[in-house]
């Protein structure tokens, strides 16, 4: 076990390599001049003005030169100097760091309580209307855009509600992240879960449906194993054998799907975050990378890959806690 685990954490290392080399590259392959965007055009800026920016920022050196430049930083802990705002990539992550992550907690809160509720719903009840509901409701969410469903409670939940008679609950802000009033790092106090619920509810949407159609799959595998029927011969009530014997070994395929999407949501939060006005990484992301601003978009990508392969990480370690079968040997194999 002890093996496996250090083998997996060394992984880290050429994953988060490699996908901020191609981040990297790909920057540098993409049309437009930062230089311009910083000074307003091209008609803004003469020349002494811009070897001075490309000077300041390493740009007037080969790309090369570059990428060692931003290793050599990132080993002493620097994510280096956005372009565009002047300021240090650390500073910024650590303003935008706990929106994100606290926005990810939640939709992945949301994501497990109606998949996995609305997933063992539908399998028990098979081709109920339950399940019916199930199966339109879960295509629905996985065919509608993210920013098309955000526009569409910001205007039913926000703009409707606002305009209308409608009592206080039932309003939504629809912009801005409110007081950013949190106990206990995760939890809104006062008003503060009004600004969360619908940034929430859209980034979850997708993953959601996911789940949800994931248990139901598991879920009925389950239901027709062996040990499920034995349970019930023995006279255990129907709640407990699904959910003690039944819902504890379907869940490893579903706390996988989970465990990823912790990592993924925080950075995938991109569209959610620009139509709600979250301030998180997602929003920074999509602003610099309109400005062409590469110093942000590789620091928080760095950061994004390795929360993503730390939390891997830790899903695969969760199997054998989920269910007894699994378990790894000397060599790391399942």
């Amino acid at each position: 076990m002890a093996g496996y685990v250090l083998r997996r954490t060394l992984l880290v290392v050429p994953v988060v390599w490699g996908a901020v080399s191609v981040l990297f590259v790909v920057f540098f392959l993409l049309p437009g001049d930062p230089v311009e965007l910083m000074s307003g055009g091209e008609r803004a800026v003469n020349a002494e003005t811009r070897a001075a920016i490309e000077s300041k920022y390493g740009l007037d050196r080969p790309w090369y030169e570059q990428y060692g430049r931003f290793w050599s930083q990132l080993a002493q802990g620097d994510l280096g100097v956005s372009i565009t705002q002047g300021r240090s990539v650390n500073a910024i992550l650590g303003e935008t760091a706990p929106a994100s992550v606290r926005l990810a907690f939640w939709a992945v809160v949301l994501e497990v309580l109606i998949g996995v509720t609305a997933g063992v719903l539908s399998a028990v009840r098979r081709r109920s209307f339950v399940d019916a509901l199930a199966t339109v409701s879960t295509t629905v969410a996985v065919a509608v855009p993210v920013f098309v469903l955000g526009y569409l409670l910001q205007y039913m939940l926000g703009v409707y509600t606002f305009r209308h008679d409608f009592p206080d609950w039932a309003r939504f802000p629809v912009q801005g992240i409110g007081p950013d009033s949190w106990a206990l790092f995760l939890f809104p106090r006062g008003s503060q879960w009004k600004y969360l619920v619908l940034p929430a509810v859209t980034l979850a949407s997708v993953s959601t449906a996911v789940v949800a159609r994931m248990t139901r799959a598991t879920m009925l595998e389950v239901l027709d194993a062996d040990y499920m029927r034995t349970a019930a011969a023995k006279g255990l009530p129907r709640r407990t054998v699904i959910l003690k014997h039944g819902l504890r070994n379907a869940l490893v395929p579903v706390v996988t799907l989970v465990g990823l999407d912790l990592g993924a949501l925080i950075g995938s939060a991109v569209l959610t975050e620009a139509v709600f006005g979250w301030p998180g990484m997602g929003l920074a992301i999509h602003g610099a990378i309109t400005s062409l601003d590469a110093p942000i978009v590789l620091g928080l990508s760095l950061v994004l890959v390795a929360a993503y392969v730390v939390v891997n990480l830790f899903v695969d370690l969760s199997y054998a806690l989920l269910d007894p079968r699994i378990r790894y040997g000397k060599a790391g194999a399942r």
